[in-house]
């Protein structure tokens, strides 16, 4: 899912976004309180003293709260214990009150803030003229990045943080079985005003990533112009791969059919070059050249010619990213590094937990056992590419032309996609007019990029469906991913307007809204009428959802490691960070992948786009792998739009309190593993 990470980042840049006036400079450390340890206790004493011991914890913790926020321009100390005195808010119906209009006002801004940065943003994201300096002007604005500016200056910001405590993700996971949903949404609304960051580091952040969206969106490579060391060209001409979606799901395509192993070699070949930056510039985005990606010659009309490397760009774009999350870390005291917010504050599990899991995973005696079984099938040895074998994956027995052939018919432009929604849903249980409610509010637009889903933000409002469809149809690669995005975008609809609660719409972090477009995409054969008549349709899931999880865990092992490196080397230039990224790469490689798929000192766990453009949320793709497993099993049997709704509409609980309810375990790697051991018992 291309733009969540950044609308989700954006998003809390701007709940907690504040006045720059009388706080140290944006490069410093962190800011210094302005009220005093003994106001603050005077202020709490006296409100325990009147209001007496039922709400002592919201009183202790919210004049805390609101201390730590305020500065200077705020007011005198007088002017602070004033507002706590005036504006605490001690009995439960005044307080549900309070908290209704918030709720209200807030989806309000929320909601129409982001209209406005979808509107700015469409001439970048949509398909259409070529991008324009005066786009990029527009579409890495931030209109709200004054917002919560004016919050604190009102005092709303302040009425908030008073009367609804924050929790940590520890008291979150230990007390949130047993809250209402009421109380979730009082926490919920504690989480919105925890730091004050000025308005300049929002703006730079949202250009900064608005920049590096673009920069990933326009990088594809013309697969016609390849050639090999004999001069043929094995990719039909005219086709476009956009990097890294685009060259993986061509790499995965070619396990069957004519050249598929030469076709595959020379895709990793081009990943190669895309990560050590050797490729010429004259073949990125652009089809004027002949190029051999396995010697790195560039030819010009049969001719050889001198090819320009791209000058560490990717390594820039991803170093642009880290001093833009780096720059708010002396404003966030809850969580002073864009690691602990990707984490703790984001993802809500622990970066530790997170890195021990997927490490316990990858290290499993299941991998050489299934890595094994998959060599058996293909009849060689492993290569290093084989990191992405589909071979588990159902085609209903058909080579992905004729695939293309049918979803190219069926879909031959963006509205006939559009029309067909309704019916997707019907097919996947929901009922019809159920299923036309939801996708009256997903609209289906034609994407610059690999495609991604952008659910709305208020109530009633459009989530978007982006994806790519040719001149000649969609083809199979574009309807899979379309139908992986349509899952985001009915989870995102679903849990903002059947949520109780406006704070509790959405879900605990991306890696849940991942594991719904998982089991869509899973079902995207059925959704043509193609339904899976293997009788070990289950053990080869099994056996899918296992190597997938192998794969993108690697990769986020390697993510992790190169912002923990870039903390430690702040400084470092792009050519630097290049080394540091493909040091980084290496070393996952040959610690978990090299005695597996062989080859010592591989890089390719660094070409994943979403390393370069979507700051830390890699970790989501494997969590959501693991979630998708689980959910899969308690669904198994059962409706799945029942069971979608069920879950679903618990809302932004923490992560494991929502999985307890959901299929009555915390996230584990044991369900996906076991399945495994089984899977490969039954097949051989």
């Amino acid at each position: 899912m291309r733009n969540i990470i950044i609308i989700m980042a954006m998003a809390t840049l701007i709940a907690v976004s504040g006045c720059n006036e009388n706080q140290e400079a944006v490069t410093g450390g962190p800011v210094k309180a302005f009220i005093e340890q003994t106001a603050v206790e005077k202020v709490i004493q006296t409100l325990n003293d009147s209001l007496g011991e039922a709400p002592k914890f919201r009183i202790e913790r919210g004049v805390q709260q609101v201390a730590n926020l305020w500065r200077e321009s705020d007011g005198t100390v007088e002017d602070f214990e004033d507002f706590c005195l005036g504006n605490f808010v001690a009995e439960e119906p005044a307080l549900e009150n309070l908290y209704r209009k918030l709720e209200r006002n807030f989806e309000i801004f929320n909601g129409y803030f982001h209209k406005m940065d979808v509107l700015l943003k469409e001439p970048i994201q949509l398909e259409g003229p070529e991008i324009e300096p005066v786009d990029m002007m527009f579409g890495s604005y931030n209109a709200a990045a004054h917002l919560t500016d004016d919050f604190f200056n009102n005092k709303i910001a302040f009425l908030t943080a008073l009367n609804f405590p924050f929790y940590s993700l520890k008291e979150k996971t230990e007390k949130g079985a047993t809250w209402s949903r009421l109380e979730w949404a009082y926490a919920r609304m504690g989480d919105r005003f925890t730091s004050r960051i000025p308005a300049e580091i929002i703006q730079q952040a949202s250009k900064t990533l608005t920049e590096a969206d673009a920069y990933i969106s326009d990088y594809n490579i013309y697969m016609g112009r390849l050639v090999n060391d004999k001069g043929e060209n094995l990719f039909p001409d005219g086709m476009k791969l956009i990097t890294h979606w685009g060259l993986r799901d061509e790499l995965k395509s070619n396990y069957a059919g004519a050249n598929g192993l030469e076709k595959q070699r020379m895709i990793y070949d081009v990943m190669k070059r895309i990560i050590d930056q050797s490729i010429p510039q004259q073949v990125i985005n652009k089809d004027e050249y002949t190029w051999n990606p396995a010697d790195n010659k560039l030819f010009k009309d049969g001719a050889e010619v001198q090819g320009n490397p791209e000058p560490d760009k990717r390594y820039e774009v991803l170093l642009g990213n880290f001093h833009a999350m780096k720059a708010i870390d002396a404003y966030n005291p809850n969580f002073p590094t864009y690691i602990s917010r990707a984490f703790e504050e984001y993802m809500e599990i622990p970066q530790e937990d997170v890195e021990r899991l997927f490490t316990e995973f990858v290290s499993s005696p299941q991998v050489k056992e299934v890595a094994a079984f998959i060599s058996q099938r293909l009849g060689r040895p492993l290569e290093p590419f084989d990191i992405w074998y589909n071979g588990f994956k159902s085609r209903g027995g058909l080579p992905e032309e004729q695939l293309t052939a049918i979803t190219s018919k069926k879909y031959p432009d963006p509205k006939a996609l559009q029309a067909d929604l309704p019916n997707i849903l019907v097919k996947l249980g929901w009922p019809q007019e159920k299923a036309r409610q939801i996708t009256s509010l997903i609209s289906v637009d034609p994407s610059r990029g690999a495609g991604h889903a952008w659910g709305a933000e208020m109530r009633n409002d459009i989530a978007r469906l982006r994806t790519r469809i040719g001149a000649g149809g969609m083809d199979y690669k574009g309807y899979n991913i379309a139908v992986h995005e349509f899952g985001h975008n009915v989870e995102q609809t679903v849990t903002m307007n059947d949520v109780d609660y406006y704070m509790l719409q959405g879900v605990p972090n991306t890696a849940f809204t991942e594991a719904v477009a998982f089991l869509f995409q899973k079902r995207d054969l059925e959704l043509l009428g193609m339904p899976n008549a293997d009788p070990n349709k289950d053990h080869m899931m099994a056996l899918d959802n296992f190597w997938a999880s192998y794969e993108i865990m690697g990769v986020s092992l390697v993510d992790m490691k190169v912002w923990k490196w870039m903390y430690d080397n702040p400084a470092a230039s792009p050519a630097e960070l290049k080394e540091a990224v493909i040091s980084a790469a290496k070393e996952v490689w040959n610690n978990y992948y090299a005695g597996i798929l062989g080859g010592k000192d591989e890089p390719i766990l660094a070409i994943y786009s979403h390393m370069i453009d979507n700051p830390l949320y890699l970790s989501n793709y494997p969590m959501g792998h693991l979630i998708d497993f689980q959910i899969e099993q308690q669904v198994k049997g059962k409706n799945l739009a029942d069971e979608f709704n069920r879950m679903y509409t618990q809302g932004r609980l923490v992560p494991q309190v929502w999985m307890k309810g959901a299929v009555g375990q915390e996230i584990s790697i044991k369900p996906t593993m076991n399945a495994a051991t089984e899977a490969l018992k039954a097949l051989q």
